[in-house]
Protein backbone atom coordinates (compact mmCIF):
# COMPACT_ATOMS: atom_id res chain seq x y z
CA UNK A 1 0.00 0.00 0.00
CA UNK A 2 1.31 3.44 -0.96
CA UNK A 3 1.52 6.00 1.86
CA UNK A 4 3.25 8.73 -0.16
CA UNK A 5 3.03 9.63 -3.84
CA UNK A 6 5.18 12.22 -5.59
CA UNK A 7 3.71 12.90 -9.02
CA UNK A 8 5.44 14.84 -11.84
CA UNK A 9 7.30 17.21 -9.52
CA UNK A 10 9.42 19.85 -11.24
CA UNK A 11 11.63 22.50 -9.64
CA UNK A 12 13.84 25.03 -11.41
CA UNK A 13 16.37 27.53 -10.02
CA UNK A 14 17.12 30.02 -12.76
CA UNK A 15 18.58 28.00 -15.63
CA UNK A 16 19.14 24.94 -13.42
CA UNK A 17 16.43 22.29 -13.66
CA UNK A 18 16.91 20.57 -10.29
CA UNK A 19 13.87 18.25 -10.47
CA UNK A 20 12.52 17.28 -13.87
CA UNK A 21 9.08 15.61 -13.83
CA UNK A 22 9.89 13.25 -10.94
CA UNK A 23 7.38 10.61 -9.87
CA UNK A 24 7.92 8.02 -7.14
CA UNK A 25 6.06 6.45 -4.25
CA UNK A 26 6.78 5.20 -0.75
CA UNK A 27 5.02 2.08 0.48
CA UNK A 28 3.66 1.54 3.96
CA UNK A 29 6.26 -0.07 6.21
CA UNK A 30 9.26 0.02 3.86
CA UNK A 31 12.69 1.65 3.77
CA UNK A 32 13.20 3.40 0.45
CA UNK A 33 16.71 4.54 -0.48
CA UNK A 34 17.03 7.65 -2.65
CA UNK A 35 20.39 7.72 -4.41
CA UNK A 36 22.08 9.85 -7.04
CA UNK A 37 25.11 11.91 -7.93
CA UNK A 38 25.72 15.29 -6.34
CA UNK A 39 23.36 17.71 -8.00
CA UNK A 40 21.03 14.90 -9.09
CA UNK A 41 18.11 16.53 -7.23
CA UNK A 42 17.77 14.34 -4.12
CA UNK A 43 18.01 17.09 -1.52
CA UNK A 44 15.83 19.46 -3.55
CA UNK A 45 13.12 16.82 -3.80
CA UNK A 46 13.23 16.09 -0.07
CA UNK A 47 13.17 19.81 0.72
CA UNK A 48 10.02 20.10 -1.39
CA UNK A 49 8.51 17.14 0.44
CA UNK A 50 9.37 18.62 3.86
CA UNK A 51 8.12 22.08 2.93
CA UNK A 52 11.38 24.03 2.58
CA UNK A 53 10.74 24.59 -1.15
CA UNK A 54 7.63 24.88 -3.26
CA UNK A 55 7.47 22.79 -6.43
CA UNK A 56 6.95 24.63 -9.73
CA UNK A 57 4.73 21.79 -10.92
CA UNK A 58 3.46 18.46 -9.69
CA UNK A 59 1.52 17.04 -6.76
CA UNK A 60 2.47 15.38 -3.47
CA UNK A 61 -0.11 13.04 -1.95
CA UNK A 62 0.00 11.68 1.59
CA UNK A 63 -2.38 8.75 2.15
CA UNK A 64 -4.05 9.66 -1.11
CA UNK A 65 -4.71 13.31 -0.20
CA UNK A 66 -2.82 16.19 -1.88
CA UNK A 67 -0.45 18.10 0.39
CA UNK A 68 -1.76 21.63 -0.10
CA UNK A 69 0.39 24.02 1.93
CA UNK A 70 4.15 24.04 1.28
CA UNK A 71 5.66 24.53 4.73
CA UNK A 72 7.44 22.41 7.31
CA UNK A 73 4.45 22.87 9.61
CA UNK A 74 2.13 21.43 6.95
CA UNK A 75 4.52 18.54 6.33
CA UNK A 76 4.71 17.71 10.05
CA UNK A 77 0.92 17.90 10.40
CA UNK A 78 0.66 15.46 7.48
CA UNK A 79 2.97 13.05 9.27
CA UNK A 80 6.25 13.80 7.47
CA UNK A 81 9.41 14.29 9.54
CA UNK A 82 13.02 14.82 8.56
CA UNK A 83 16.34 14.28 10.33
CA UNK A 84 19.03 16.36 8.67
CA UNK A 85 22.66 15.33 8.38
CA UNK A 86 23.73 18.23 10.62
CA UNK A 87 21.90 18.05 13.93
CA UNK A 88 19.89 21.07 15.09
CA UNK A 89 20.00 20.69 18.86
CA UNK A 90 20.57 23.24 21.64
CA UNK A 91 23.54 21.94 23.63
CA UNK A 92 22.66 23.85 26.81
CA UNK A 93 19.12 22.45 26.99
CA UNK A 94 18.05 19.03 28.19
CA UNK A 95 16.96 16.23 25.88
CA UNK A 96 13.33 16.69 26.94
CA UNK A 97 13.46 20.44 26.36
CA UNK A 98 14.96 19.97 22.89
CA UNK A 99 12.28 17.49 21.88
CA UNK A 100 9.23 19.48 23.00
CA UNK A 101 10.61 22.86 21.86
CA UNK A 102 8.33 24.31 19.22
CA UNK A 103 5.39 21.99 19.91
CA UNK A 104 3.61 24.43 22.22
CA UNK A 105 3.20 28.17 22.49
CA UNK A 106 5.70 30.12 24.56
CA UNK A 107 2.96 30.80 27.13
CA UNK A 108 2.49 27.11 27.88
CA UNK A 109 5.85 25.70 26.86
CA UNK A 110 6.33 23.59 29.97
CA UNK A 111 2.74 23.13 31.13
CA UNK A 112 2.52 19.61 29.75
CA UNK A 113 5.97 18.43 30.85
CA UNK A 114 4.66 15.29 32.59
CA UNK A 115 2.54 14.20 29.62
CA UNK A 116 5.47 14.83 27.26
CA UNK A 117 7.71 12.68 29.46
CA UNK A 118 5.14 9.90 29.54
CA UNK A 119 4.78 9.94 25.74
CA UNK A 120 8.55 9.96 25.20
CA UNK A 121 9.11 7.13 27.68
CA UNK A 122 6.64 5.08 25.67
CA UNK A 123 8.53 5.80 22.44
CA UNK A 124 11.88 5.04 24.06
CA UNK A 125 10.66 1.70 25.41
CA UNK A 126 8.81 0.63 22.27
CA UNK A 127 11.57 1.55 19.79
CA UNK A 128 14.62 0.98 22.02
CA UNK A 129 15.80 4.57 21.58
CA UNK A 130 17.36 4.71 25.03
CA UNK A 131 18.43 8.21 26.08
CA UNK A 132 18.26 10.11 29.38
CA UNK A 133 15.62 12.83 28.96
CA UNK A 134 17.05 15.04 31.73
CA UNK A 135 20.72 15.39 30.76
CA UNK A 136 21.96 18.32 28.65
CA UNK A 137 22.49 17.52 24.99
CA UNK A 138 26.12 18.65 25.34
CA UNK A 139 26.83 15.51 27.39
CA UNK A 140 25.57 13.09 24.70
CA UNK A 141 27.57 11.05 22.21
CA UNK A 142 27.00 11.51 18.47
CA UNK A 143 24.85 8.37 18.33
CA UNK A 144 22.73 9.55 21.25
CA UNK A 145 22.23 12.96 19.64
CA UNK A 146 20.92 11.24 16.55
CA UNK A 147 18.40 9.33 18.67
CA UNK A 148 17.22 12.68 20.07
CA UNK A 149 16.70 13.99 16.52
CA UNK A 150 14.68 10.89 15.65
CA UNK A 151 12.66 11.24 18.85
CA UNK A 152 11.96 14.89 17.97
CA UNK A 153 10.30 13.72 14.77
CA UNK A 154 8.45 10.75 16.29
CA UNK A 155 7.17 12.91 19.17
CA UNK A 156 5.28 14.87 16.52
CA UNK A 157 3.51 11.65 15.48
CA UNK A 158 5.11 11.36 12.05
CA UNK A 159 4.73 8.10 10.17
CA UNK A 160 7.01 9.08 7.26
CA UNK A 161 10.62 9.78 8.24
CA UNK A 162 13.30 11.21 5.94
CA UNK A 163 16.90 10.52 6.99
CA UNK A 164 19.65 12.51 5.24
CA UNK A 165 23.07 10.81 5.49
CA UNK A 166 22.18 9.29 8.89
CA UNK A 167 25.43 7.33 9.31
CA UNK A 168 27.88 10.07 8.25
CA UNK A 169 29.42 10.50 11.73
CA UNK A 170 28.66 7.13 13.34
CA UNK A 171 31.04 4.31 14.26
CA UNK A 172 30.32 0.80 12.86
CA UNK A 173 28.73 -0.28 16.15
CA UNK A 174 26.53 2.83 16.16
CA UNK A 175 25.50 2.12 12.55
CA UNK A 176 24.49 -1.43 13.54
CA UNK A 177 22.51 -0.03 16.48
CA UNK A 178 20.77 2.56 14.29
CA UNK A 179 19.80 -0.03 11.68
CA UNK A 180 18.34 -2.33 14.34
CA UNK A 181 16.20 0.54 15.57
CA UNK A 182 15.12 1.53 12.04
CA UNK A 183 13.92 -2.01 11.37
CA UNK A 184 12.02 -1.97 14.65
CA UNK A 185 10.43 1.38 13.71
CA UNK A 186 9.30 -0.07 10.39
CA UNK A 187 7.77 -3.04 12.21
CA UNK A 188 5.87 -0.47 14.31
CA UNK A 189 4.37 1.17 11.21
CA UNK A 190 6.93 3.81 10.18
CA UNK A 191 7.88 4.32 6.53
CA UNK A 192 11.38 5.66 5.84
CA UNK A 193 13.20 7.45 3.03
CA UNK A 194 16.96 7.34 3.45
CA UNK A 195 19.56 9.35 1.51
CA UNK A 196 23.11 8.08 1.68
CA UNK A 197 26.27 7.72 -0.41
CA UNK A 198 27.37 4.60 1.47
CA UNK A 199 26.21 1.89 -0.89
CA UNK A 200 27.14 -1.07 1.33
CA UNK A 201 24.89 0.34 4.05
CA UNK A 202 22.06 1.02 1.61
CA UNK A 203 22.26 -2.58 0.42
CA UNK A 204 22.07 -3.68 4.04
CA UNK A 205 19.13 -1.57 5.27
CA UNK A 206 16.79 -0.68 2.37
CA UNK A 207 13.95 -2.60 0.72
CA UNK A 208 13.83 -0.64 -2.52
CA UNK A 209 16.06 1.89 -4.28
CA UNK A 210 15.22 4.84 -6.53
CA UNK A 211 18.09 6.49 -8.42
CA UNK A 212 18.03 10.10 -9.65
CA UNK A 213 20.33 11.39 -12.38
CA UNK A 214 20.38 14.96 -13.71
CA UNK A 215 17.08 15.71 -11.98
CA UNK A 216 15.21 12.71 -13.38
CA UNK A 217 14.38 9.21 -12.17
CA UNK A 218 17.06 7.03 -13.77
CA UNK A 219 15.95 3.72 -12.36
CA UNK A 220 14.21 1.77 -9.61
CA UNK A 221 15.18 -1.65 -8.24
CA UNK A 222 14.46 -3.97 -5.36
CA UNK A 223 17.52 -3.96 -3.14
CA UNK A 224 17.92 -7.73 -3.10
CA UNK A 225 18.27 -7.80 -6.89
CA UNK A 226 21.31 -5.49 -7.22
CA UNK A 227 24.93 -5.38 -6.04
CA UNK A 228 27.21 -2.43 -5.28
CA UNK A 229 28.86 -2.20 -8.70
CA UNK A 230 25.52 -2.37 -10.52
CA UNK A 231 24.13 0.31 -8.21
CA UNK A 232 27.15 2.58 -8.77
CA UNK A 233 26.73 2.21 -12.52
CA UNK A 234 23.05 3.17 -12.23
CA UNK A 235 23.98 6.27 -10.25
CA UNK A 236 26.63 7.70 -12.61
CA UNK A 237 25.37 6.20 -15.89
CA UNK A 238 28.59 4.32 -16.67
CA UNK A 239 31.01 1.87 -15.09
CA UNK A 240 33.25 3.44 -12.45
CA UNK A 241 37.00 3.04 -12.72
CA UNK A 242 38.15 2.88 -9.12
CA UNK A 243 41.78 3.81 -8.47
CA UNK A 244 44.26 1.06 -7.73
CA UNK A 245 46.18 1.73 -4.52
CA UNK A 246 49.78 0.66 -4.94
CA UNK A 247 52.54 0.60 -2.34
CA UNK A 248 55.22 3.25 -2.85
CA UNK A 249 58.49 3.99 -1.10
CA UNK A 250 58.18 6.83 1.41
CA UNK A 251 60.57 9.77 1.26
CA UNK A 252 61.85 12.32 3.74
CA UNK A 253 59.82 13.72 6.63
CA UNK A 254 57.46 16.49 5.52
CA UNK A 255 55.59 17.14 8.76
CA UNK A 256 56.46 16.27 12.34
CA UNK A 257 54.80 16.99 15.67
CA UNK A 258 56.75 16.22 18.82
CA UNK A 259 54.88 16.32 22.17
CA UNK A 260 52.54 18.99 20.82
CA UNK A 261 49.75 20.33 23.00
CA UNK A 262 46.88 22.50 21.77
CA UNK A 263 44.62 23.97 24.42
CA UNK A 264 41.86 25.11 22.06
CA UNK A 265 38.63 26.79 23.18
CA UNK A 266 38.10 24.70 26.34
CA UNK A 267 40.67 26.13 28.73
CA UNK A 268 39.95 23.53 31.40
CA UNK A 269 41.24 20.66 29.25
CA UNK A 270 43.65 20.66 26.31
CA UNK A 271 42.10 19.58 23.00
CA UNK A 272 45.33 17.81 22.01
CA UNK A 273 47.77 16.54 24.64
CA UNK A 274 51.42 15.79 23.89
CA UNK A 275 50.74 14.24 20.51
CA UNK A 276 53.45 12.88 18.21
CA UNK A 277 52.96 12.54 14.47
CA UNK A 278 55.20 12.03 11.44
CA UNK A 279 54.14 12.26 7.78
CA UNK A 280 56.64 11.54 5.02
CA UNK A 281 56.76 12.20 1.30
CA UNK A 282 54.65 9.74 -0.69
CA UNK A 283 52.83 8.60 2.44
CA UNK A 284 49.15 8.77 3.39
CA UNK A 285 48.61 8.79 7.14
CA UNK A 286 44.99 8.28 8.14
CA UNK A 287 43.46 9.69 11.33
CA UNK A 288 40.52 7.78 12.77
CA UNK A 289 38.35 8.97 15.61
CA UNK A 290 34.83 9.66 16.78
CA UNK A 291 33.88 13.24 15.96
CA UNK A 292 34.90 15.71 18.66
CA UNK A 293 38.00 13.92 19.95
CA UNK A 294 40.54 16.43 18.62
CA UNK A 295 40.40 16.08 14.83
CA UNK A 296 39.14 19.64 14.40
CA UNK A 297 41.97 21.06 16.49
CA UNK A 298 44.57 18.95 14.68
CA UNK A 299 43.30 20.29 11.35
CA UNK A 300 43.30 23.83 12.75
CA UNK A 301 46.90 23.48 13.89
CA UNK A 302 48.08 22.19 10.51
CA UNK A 303 46.07 24.88 8.69
CA UNK A 304 47.64 27.67 10.72
CA UNK A 305 44.40 28.77 12.38
CA UNK A 306 45.32 27.38 15.83
CA UNK A 307 48.61 27.79 17.68
CA UNK A 308 50.37 25.03 19.58
CA UNK A 309 50.84 25.79 23.27
CA UNK A 310 53.68 23.34 23.85
CA UNK A 311 55.91 20.95 21.93
CA UNK A 312 57.57 21.24 18.54
CA UNK A 313 55.89 21.63 15.14
CA UNK A 314 58.19 21.34 12.13
CA UNK A 315 57.63 21.37 8.41
CA UNK A 316 60.26 20.31 5.87
CA UNK A 317 62.89 20.35 8.59
CA UNK A 318 62.11 23.84 9.88
CA UNK A 319 60.68 24.41 13.35
CA UNK A 320 57.61 26.65 13.27
CA UNK A 321 57.39 28.79 16.37
CA UNK A 322 54.36 30.72 15.15
CA UNK A 323 52.00 29.60 12.44
CA UNK A 324 49.56 31.47 10.22
CA UNK A 325 47.49 30.26 7.26
CA UNK A 326 49.61 32.40 4.91
CA UNK A 327 52.85 30.95 6.27
CA UNK A 328 51.51 27.41 5.95
CA UNK A 329 50.40 28.19 2.40
CA UNK A 330 53.89 29.35 1.42
CA UNK A 331 55.24 25.97 2.47
CA UNK A 332 53.00 24.30 -0.11
CA UNK A 333 50.28 22.99 2.19
CA UNK A 334 47.01 22.17 0.46
CA UNK A 335 44.03 22.44 2.81
CA UNK A 336 40.78 20.60 2.24
CA UNK A 337 38.67 21.74 5.22
CA UNK A 338 35.98 19.69 6.92
CA UNK A 339 33.34 22.44 6.64
CA UNK A 340 33.35 23.51 3.01
CA UNK A 341 30.68 26.17 3.54
CA UNK A 342 32.36 27.98 6.43
CA UNK A 343 36.05 27.37 5.71
CA UNK A 344 36.35 26.27 2.10
CA UNK A 345 34.55 28.85 -0.03
CA UNK A 346 33.07 32.34 0.02
CA UNK A 347 29.52 31.77 -1.16
CA UNK A 348 28.88 35.30 -2.42
CA UNK A 349 31.93 35.24 -4.70
CA UNK A 350 31.93 33.62 -8.13
CA UNK A 351 33.46 30.24 -8.89
CA UNK A 352 36.30 31.94 -10.78
CA UNK A 353 37.01 34.25 -7.85
CA UNK A 354 37.03 31.37 -5.38
CA UNK A 355 39.73 29.70 -7.44
CA UNK A 356 41.98 32.67 -6.64
CA UNK A 357 41.75 32.38 -2.87
CA UNK A 358 44.81 30.15 -2.48
CA UNK A 359 48.04 29.98 -4.48
CA UNK A 360 50.37 27.02 -4.36
CA UNK A 361 53.66 26.60 -6.21
CA UNK A 362 54.63 28.84 -9.15
CA UNK A 363 53.51 32.49 -9.35
CA UNK A 364 50.04 32.55 -10.90
CA UNK A 365 49.61 33.51 -14.54
CA UNK A 366 46.39 35.38 -13.82
CA UNK A 367 48.00 38.49 -12.36
CA UNK A 368 50.93 40.82 -12.82
CA UNK A 369 51.65 42.53 -9.52
CA UNK A 370 48.32 43.75 -8.21
CA UNK A 371 46.58 43.72 -11.60
CA UNK A 372 44.25 40.80 -12.26
CA UNK A 373 43.92 39.47 -15.81
CA UNK A 374 40.21 38.63 -15.90
CA UNK A 375 40.54 36.70 -19.16
CA UNK A 376 43.24 34.46 -17.67
CA UNK A 377 41.15 34.03 -14.50
CA UNK A 378 38.15 32.80 -16.48
CA UNK A 379 40.28 30.50 -18.64
CA UNK A 380 41.87 28.97 -15.55
CA UNK A 381 38.44 28.50 -14.03
CA UNK A 382 37.14 26.82 -17.19
CA UNK A 383 40.13 24.45 -17.23
CA UNK A 384 39.66 23.45 -13.59
CA UNK A 385 35.89 23.09 -13.99
CA UNK A 386 36.47 20.71 -16.90
CA UNK A 387 39.29 18.73 -15.26
CA UNK A 388 37.47 18.26 -11.96
CA UNK A 389 33.98 17.84 -13.49
CA UNK A 390 32.36 20.68 -11.54
CA UNK A 391 28.70 20.86 -12.54
CA UNK A 392 27.77 24.53 -13.04
CA UNK A 393 26.22 26.88 -15.60
CA UNK A 394 29.36 29.06 -15.79
CA UNK A 395 32.37 30.18 -13.76
CA UNK A 396 30.63 33.51 -13.06
CA UNK A 397 27.82 32.19 -10.88
CA UNK A 398 28.11 32.52 -7.07
CA UNK A 399 29.55 29.45 -5.36
CA UNK A 400 26.50 29.40 -3.06
CA UNK A 401 24.47 28.05 -6.00
CA UNK A 402 26.60 24.91 -6.26
CA UNK A 403 25.62 21.64 -4.64
CA UNK A 404 27.74 20.58 -1.68
CA UNK A 405 29.56 18.00 -3.75
CA UNK A 406 30.44 20.48 -6.45
CA UNK A 407 31.72 22.92 -3.81
CA UNK A 408 34.01 20.14 -2.60
CA UNK A 409 35.27 19.55 -6.12
CA UNK A 410 36.07 23.27 -6.41
CA UNK A 411 38.15 23.11 -3.22
CA UNK A 412 39.97 20.02 -4.47
CA UNK A 413 40.65 21.65 -7.83
CA UNK A 414 42.00 24.82 -6.22
CA UNK A 415 44.36 22.94 -3.92
CA UNK A 416 45.44 19.75 -5.65
CA UNK A 417 46.17 21.40 -9.01
CA UNK A 418 49.06 23.32 -7.39
CA UNK A 419 51.37 20.32 -6.78
CA UNK A 420 51.44 20.66 -2.99
CA UNK A 421 54.16 19.30 -0.70
CA UNK A 422 51.65 18.36 1.99
CA UNK A 423 47.90 17.72 1.76
CA UNK A 424 45.63 18.11 4.79
CA UNK A 425 42.44 16.35 3.71
CA UNK A 426 39.59 16.57 6.23
CA UNK A 427 36.53 14.56 5.16
CA UNK A 428 37.49 15.01 1.47
CA UNK A 429 34.77 12.72 0.10
CA UNK A 430 31.97 13.51 2.55
CA UNK A 431 28.67 13.91 0.73
CA UNK A 432 30.04 12.81 -2.64
CA UNK A 433 28.64 10.12 -4.92
CA UNK A 434 30.51 6.99 -5.98
CA UNK A 435 31.91 8.49 -9.17
CA UNK A 436 33.09 11.66 -7.42
CA UNK A 437 34.57 9.63 -4.56
CA UNK A 438 36.61 7.55 -7.00
CA UNK A 439 37.83 10.79 -8.61
CA UNK A 440 38.76 12.37 -5.26
CA UNK A 441 40.64 9.24 -4.23
CA UNK A 442 42.54 9.17 -7.50
CA UNK A 443 43.53 12.83 -6.98
CA UNK A 444 44.81 12.19 -3.46
CA UNK A 445 46.79 9.19 -4.68
CA UNK A 446 48.17 11.26 -7.54
CA UNK A 447 49.26 13.96 -5.08
CA UNK A 448 50.98 11.27 -3.02
CA UNK A 449 52.68 9.77 -6.08
CA UNK A 450 53.88 13.26 -7.03
CA UNK A 451 55.75 13.42 -3.73
CA UNK A 452 53.27 14.99 -1.29
CA UNK A 453 52.72 13.73 2.22
CA UNK A 454 49.00 13.35 2.95
CA UNK A 455 47.17 13.47 6.27
CA UNK A 456 43.68 12.03 5.77
CA UNK A 457 41.13 12.79 8.48
CA UNK A 458 37.87 10.99 7.77
CA UNK A 459 35.01 9.29 9.59
CA UNK A 460 34.52 6.89 6.66
CA UNK A 461 36.51 3.90 7.88
CA UNK A 462 36.37 2.07 4.56
CA UNK A 463 37.89 5.12 2.88
CA UNK A 464 40.54 5.31 5.59
CA UNK A 465 41.58 1.68 5.20
CA UNK A 466 41.48 1.83 1.42
CA UNK A 467 43.79 4.84 1.03
CA UNK A 468 46.04 4.96 4.07
CA UNK A 469 49.49 3.42 4.45
CA UNK A 470 49.50 4.14 8.18
CA UNK A 471 46.68 4.88 10.62
CA UNK A 472 46.62 6.63 13.99
CA UNK A 473 43.59 6.85 16.25
CA UNK A 474 42.67 10.04 18.10
CA UNK A 475 40.75 9.53 21.32
CA UNK A 476 40.10 12.20 23.95
CA UNK A 477 42.82 14.46 22.56
CA UNK A 478 45.54 11.84 22.38
CA UNK A 479 47.06 10.01 19.40
CA UNK A 480 47.79 6.31 19.33
CA UNK A 481 51.01 4.88 18.01
CA UNK A 482 50.96 4.46 14.23
CA UNK A 483 49.56 1.18 12.89
CA UNK A 484 49.89 -0.49 9.51
CA UNK A 485 46.54 -0.02 7.74
CA UNK A 486 46.76 -3.49 6.20
CA UNK A 487 46.61 -5.04 9.70
CA UNK A 488 43.29 -3.38 10.61
CA UNK A 489 39.62 -4.06 9.91
CA UNK A 490 36.69 -1.64 9.97
CA UNK A 491 35.21 -3.35 13.02
CA UNK A 492 38.50 -3.31 14.93
CA UNK A 493 39.16 0.32 14.02
CA UNK A 494 35.71 1.32 15.20
CA UNK A 495 36.36 -0.23 18.61
CA UNK A 496 39.75 1.46 18.89
CA UNK A 497 38.09 4.80 18.16
CA UNK A 498 35.83 4.45 21.20
CA UNK A 499 38.71 3.44 23.47
CA UNK A 500 37.42 -0.13 23.72
CA UNK A 501 40.23 -2.03 25.41
CA UNK A 502 38.83 -5.34 24.18
CA UNK A 503 39.90 -4.43 20.64
CA UNK A 504 43.08 -6.31 19.90
CA UNK A 505 45.47 -3.66 18.67
CA UNK A 506 47.84 -4.73 15.87
CA UNK A 507 51.58 -4.25 16.33
CA UNK A 508 52.56 -0.60 16.14
CA UNK A 509 54.96 0.67 13.53
CA UNK A 510 58.07 2.60 14.39
CA UNK A 511 57.63 5.37 16.95
CA UNK A 512 55.63 8.40 15.90
CA UNK A 513 58.14 10.65 17.62
CA UNK A 514 59.49 13.21 15.22
CA UNK A 515 63.19 13.32 14.37
CA UNK A 516 65.26 16.07 15.90
CA UNK A 517 64.91 19.35 14.05
CA UNK A 518 67.56 21.96 13.42
CA UNK A 519 66.21 24.89 15.42
CA UNK A 520 68.46 27.30 13.56
CA UNK A 521 65.74 27.31 10.89
CA UNK A 522 63.03 28.31 13.36
CA UNK A 523 60.51 30.83 12.06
Amino acid sequence: MSILQIEHVTKQFGSLLANDDISLELHQGEILALLGENGAGKTTLMNILFGHYTADAGVIKVRGKPLQAHSTDAALKSGIGMVHQHFTLADNMSVLENIVLGTESLWSAWSNRSSAREKLNGLVDRLQLAVDLDVPVSSLSIGERQRVEILKALYRDVDILILDEPTAVLTPDEVDSLFQRLRLMVENGLSIIIISHKLNEILNISDRIVVLRHGKVAGEVKTQSVDRDELATMIVGHQIDRPVVETVQHGQVVLSLNDVTVVGSNKSKAALRQINLVVREKQIVGVAGVSGNGQKELAGLLSGTLKHDAGEFSFLGSSLKSVTPRKIQKYGVARIPEDRHELGVIGEMSIAENFLLEDLGEPPCWRAGSVINSGAVRQRARDLISTFDIRCASSDIPVSLLSGGNMQKLILARNLSGKPRFVLASQPARGLDEGAIAFVHSQLLQARDNGAGVLLITEDLEELLQLSDTIVVVNDGQLSDPMDASDLTVRQLGKLMTGDESAQSPPSLASNTAPQVDNSNAI
